[in-house]
């Protein structure tokens, strides 16, 4: 199962502990969105900043919309921080001839056939703060509270329409 994992908590006076673990998540900054394989590994991880992020199962539709619209593609003529173009069926299919078009991408990643790697996809993605804000309560109470931390389930991909 595929869920993603959005930081909602800024960078200050977070303990050195989980700070490492939200850099290996790949989302250093609020408002920053990564897609992970719900394992044993990433279980834990999410677990230790239960308090800083939110997170759910995303579900295709969703992932797709959030690639065409904040997904980048590091560019291969270029040093790693110089460009990104955005991703449409004619740069996945350059990149990686294996797939035609963003469909047959996002089916095979859900499948576990490819990873967001194979079209050298620059992570995690940069979001907006959603339209008319987080939950009523703020983003220090969890979301089974009227909150915007911790599990979302499938509550997650509106948020996410909400942050693209």
């Amino acid at each position: 199962m595929k869920v993603a994992v959005v930081r909602v908590r800024g960078t200050v006076n977070v303990d050195g502990r989980i700070k490492t673990t939200l850099d290996l998540l790949k989302i250093k900054y609020k408002n920053n969105c990564n897609v992970v394989e719900l394992d044993d590994t990433y279980k834990g991880m999410i677990n230790k900043v239960n308090s800083y992020v939110t997170y759910g199962s995303i579900d295709k539709e969703t992932f797709k919309a959030m690639l065409l619209n904040r997904g980048e593609i590091l560019s291969q003529n270029e040093p790693k921080d110089a460009g990104t173009e955005k991703i449409n069926d004619k740069t996945i299919k350059s990149l990686n001839p294996k797939f035609n078009s963003v469909d047959e991408f996002v089916d095979a990643f859900f499948e576990n056939k490819a990873k967001l790697s194979d079209i050298n996809l620059k992570l995690p993605f940069r979001l907006t703060p959603p339209t008319k804000g987080f939950e009523k309560k703020g983003i220090k109470i969890p979301y089974t509270q009227g909150g915007a931390l911790g599990n979302r389930k499938t509550a997650i991909n509106d948020l996410l329409k909400r942050m693209m």
